[in-house]
């Protein structure tokens, strides 16, 4: 292929990029879209009730199918305004997400505050043979999405300066390690914080097809572990035979080592790992049993409606935590209570921003279900896919592609699902598919493109990590760079969804992907 030929298509590719970051740009803040949404569902709603819109379907009731016609229901009467403003509160305090992310974070600032998070990624990387340090660093930037955005501040400058101590170029390193962290966001070998964040809003929105409908944190293990292999392959081979020859020899004059973890360092890892493997066995002496405590006292499940399965959330808490302050006491970094508790607060300090956002949200979800429009909706949408024979994997894949669309000029994996979900999740409820399926679908989308979206609350930030090795490094150099990773991530994830469509694997621990 001639130059001429690829500036010209470069030419193009940046056009249209730039087209997409000015109109991100342009899009309000999320906390305003959602004000802005919430008040559209008002106004929408006393138009549908005026109009006498309803729907009639079926549903299972106690274990019968029975049918129920439900009406739209105008927020604008004299009943409906004083519901807004006398459940504003408790549509905040009872938002699925709002607790479950707290709580889950208590653990994961004290890791990070101690400093166990950040020596367990250097020791993990540094210990690994250089034939091995690709797939290391692709494989760390998806482990390391359990802690929230630690990997980003983390994993994602070390792994530039891994390549660069190899004498590879630092910008394959750092491409490989943000490629990890947050194009494979859906992928992870253990549970982390965005689970029960993302699985709260799908119950929710099950919930409007059928109240007692629960999403357990584990909903998408089992794809999310094969994922996570699938992911560090196939960003292995894309750094390693598409990005790196790209990018060439690095000539720069930057040059810098990692520090190696020190003797306090080793000593807070090993005693970290003993204390997570003596908090796992309390686990496990609670669950394994056929009495176990944290069963279901009545069935003896620990799936169904089990303490395991409720508590899951407090449980990836202390996880973090223990190790976290085993870590901190042995290497010095914690010296009484009050740092445990510092952390615990510099954790929250950081996450004012989601819960602005959360209360918006909640709002928002609340007027969407006491208006009915999501059910309407959800039985409309869902008879009109029927009758366009628009079911089965095609019509999942298009919503595969929607999603990670619509992550171009939304980044938050949250803000856009409690956006989607109330439409989405009953919708394809009323064609057969369970709503944990429906989220696996959305996590592909969002994962794949968040690498190449300007709007990413972390890409300008990754720019500048980019800019230590090479000054003229941009938005149009980071996209074209990343934008391998992103097309084949939704190309070969999107062929894993449909494998494991069509052979009916189980999603994760006794969830399927039909109702």
């Amino acid at each position: 292929m001639s130059n001429q030929s690829t500036t010209k298509k470069k030419g193009l590719f940046n056009k249209f990029l730039d087209v997409i970051e000015v109109v991100g740009n342009k899009l309000p803040h999320p906390v305003t879209l959602f004000a802005i949404f919430g008040l559209a569902v008002i106004i929408i709603s006393a138009i549908a009730a005026k109009a006498g819109v309803s729907v009639e379907f079926e549903k299972f009731v106690d274990g019968k199918l029975t049918k129920e016609t439900v009406y739209a229901v105008s927020l604008l009467t004299p009943d409906g305004i004083r519901r807004i403003f006398s459940e504003a509160v408790t549509n905040f305090t009872s938002f699925a997400p709002l607790g479950t992310v707290l709580v889950a974070m208590l653990g994961v600032g004290v890791a990070e505050g101690s400093g166990l998070i950040q020596a367990a990624l250097r020791k993990l990387v540094l210990s690994t043979p250089k034939r091995l340090i690709t797939a290391v660093v692709v494989f760390a930037g998806i482990m390391s999405n359990v802690a929230s955005d630690a990997g980003y501040v983390v994993l994602v400058p070390l792994g530039a300066l891994i390549f660069l101590s190899f004498g590879r170029h630092p910008l394959a390193g750092l491409a490989a390690a943000f490629a990890g962290v947050s194009g494979g966001f859906s992928a992870n070998l253990i549970i982390g914080t965005i689970d029960p964040l993302l699985g709260g809003i799908s119950q929710q929105a099950a919930q409007m097809i059928d109240p007692n409908y629960t999403v357990d944190p584990t909903a998408n293990w089992y794809f999310m572990i094969a994922s996570t292999f699938l992911i560090t392959i196939v960003g292995t081979l894309i750094t390693e035979k598409i990005v790196e020859p790209r990018l060439g020899e690095y000539k720069g004059k930057q040059g810098s080592s990692i520090d190696k973890v020190s003797k306090e360092e080793s000593k807070g890892l090993v005693w970290a790992g003993i204390s997570l493997l003596v908090f796992l066995v309390i686990i496990l002496a609670l669950v394994v049993p056929q009495n176990g405590i944290l069963r279901n006292p009545e069935t003896g499940s620990i799936i169904a409606k089990s303490a395991f399965m409720a508590g899951i959330v407090p449980i990836i808490a202390l996880a973090f935590l223990i190790p976290g302050v085993a870590y901190g006491i042995a290497a010095g970094t914690i010296k009484n209570d009050k740092d445990v508790a510092d952390g615990m607060g510099k954790a929250m300090s950081t996450m004012g921003g989601y819960l602005v956002l959360a209360f918006a949200a909640a709002q928002f979800v609340s007027y969407f279900s006491w208006s009915n429009l999501g059910t309407i909706l959800a039985v409309k949408g869902a008879e009109f896919l029927k009758a366009a024979n628009m079911t089965g994997l095609p019509l999942m894949i298009g919503f595969v592609v929607v999603a990670g669309f619509i992550n171009l000029f939304i980044g938050s994996a949250s803000a856009k699902w409690a956006i989607m979900a109330p439409v989405f999740v009953p919708m394809f409820m009323r064609l057969g598919y369970s709503p944990e399926f429906t989220q696996v679908a959305y996590r592909i989308g969002d994962s794949t493109t968040n690498i190449i979206s300007p709007l990413m609350s972390y890409f300008a930030v990754i720019i500048a990590f980019a800019q230590a090795y090479d000054e003229d490094t941009g938005i149009g150099t980071l996209i074209s760079t990343m934008l391998p990773y992103s097309l084949i991530f939704l190309f070969l994830w999107m062929i894993l969804f449909g494998v494991w469509f069509n052979l009916g694997w189980p999603l994760g621990p006794g969830v399927f992907i039909n109702l």
